[in-house]
């Protein structure tokens, strides 16, 4: 398969329409149509369900596409890293990261690397551990800031010396939102929404201890925007960690016991970095060292 070809593939399947993906690709028609079918031939699959005004994808049409933009993600993120002037750091570095306190430093990190090197791009992706952590396996990200606990046998990590605080944020009209801390034996008389990753979950659940088994769970989500939605319409408290921003309406509240998380830079091991991305980790361990030491 070539890269142009799949590039081809995505267009059509983007506008679901072969007339407009050409328009758009500045080729003709008939000559989208034949490396469609040229392509379809050589995988030996149907890779669209045709009418006349509009073309759907197959099921594997759909892996496909998620496949061919992983392909065309990783063509150009390579293209980007190689490009470089003489004398002058260049480049664009990627980087995940999910919803934390700690996505403080990351920016104040990058802000002070750019500085130095203004000639360097960034793309931040925002997800969760395991998201980041399968974008860093296929080379689509350079560096992950993931919360432990994390499974990170296959990577290389610095600590950061900061700590994520978890709690329930909870309406404001909510029997907890008097509370300043609230315990086990407190919140498992509550309906929660809860973290839709299994290692956390287990995390809150060591947290409830002898409580663990009366939680009621009445949603599962991963963006702590929607699930605060849910939360303002009285569906539960939702568990999460602390963040540098607050929510209409609803109340952020800490666990009693106190249930802390720490945080990893992390980057795939034997992994050939661009010049700027080899930087941007050396750059990263270096700041890290000076605030640890402070």
């Amino acid at each position: 398969m070539e890269l142009r070809v799949l590039k081809y593939f995505l267009m059509v399947a983007r506008e679901e329409n072969i007339t407009r993906a050409a328009e758009l690709l500045h080729i003709t028609q008939p000559t989208l149509s034949r490396q469609l079918i040229q392509l379809e031939e050589d995988l030996g699959v149907k890779l669209f369900h045709r009418s006349r005004h509009r073309i759907v994808l197959t099921e594997e049409g759909m892996l496909l596409r998620r496949r061919a933009e992983e392909i065309v993600s990783l063509s150009e993120k390579t293209v980007e890293d190689i490009r470089h002037k003489t004398g002058e750091l260049t480049g664009k570095i990627t980087i995940g990261s999910g919803e934390f306190k700690t996505s403080r430093f990351l920016a104040e990190l990058i802000a002070s690397f750019h500085e130095k090197h203004p000639q360097v791009t960034f793309e931040l992706y925002s997800g969760n551990a395991d998201n980041i952590k399968e974008r860093i396996d296929q080379g689509l990200l350079d560096i992950g800031l993931l919360i432990e606990p994390v499974d990170i046998s296959k990577y290389n990590f610095v600590r950061t010396p900061f700590k994520e605080t978890w709690g329930v944020l909870v309406s404001e009209t909510s029997s907890l939102a008097s509370l300043e801390e609230v315990t086990p034996e407190e919140l498992a008389r509550f309906p929660v929404i809860m973290t839709q990753r299994k290692v956390l979950q287990n995390e809150v659940l060591n947290w409830f201890g002898d409580y663990a088994d009366q939680i009621r769970s009445t949603a599962t989500g991963n963006l702590l925007y929607n699930m605060a939605a849910l939360a303002r319409c009285g569906l539960g408290g939702v568990i999460t960690l602390q963040m540098n921003s607050s929510y209409e309406g609803l109340k952020f509240i800490p666990f009693q016991p106190a249930l802390e998380s720490g945080t990893v830079l992390v980057w795939k091991k034997a992994q050939v970095f661009s010049k700027a991305g080899s930087a941007f980790i050396s750059y990263a361990k270096e700041y890290l060292s000076g605030i640890s030491g402070d």
